[in-house]
């Protein structure tokens, strides 16, 4: 990783986290949402201002949760994903 990319993790406070050796595909459904998210908005709608930005993303981020329907989920929404395995670890407990 680059120098400077390091140093804007430190200025940010992030901490790196990069994929284990041979196992790239961790960061497969990170890479996947990011590429979907400029798919379907940022590549598709100009922002006069941050505050258009910032409204559109958390249109689509409820729009994402609750009604997008993803392969990895069982054709399920995230949110209804997120339901199901809350209900399944409060019965477990």
């Amino acid at each position: 990783m680059s120098r400077d990319f390091q140093r804007e993790l430190r200025f940010l406070g992030v901490e790196s986290s990069p994929a284990f050796v041979r196992s790239p595909e961790g960061n497969g459904c990170a890479e996947r949402f990011i590429r979907t998210l400029k798919e379907n908005l940022l590549w598709v709608r100009w922002f006069d201002t941050i505050e258009d930005l910032r409204q559109a993303l958390l249109a689509f981020q409820k729009t994402y949760n609750e009604q997008w329907l993803t392969e990895r989920h069982g054709q399920r929404s995230p949110a209804a994903n997120r339901r199901e395995q809350t209900m399944n670890m409060q019965r477990a407990t």
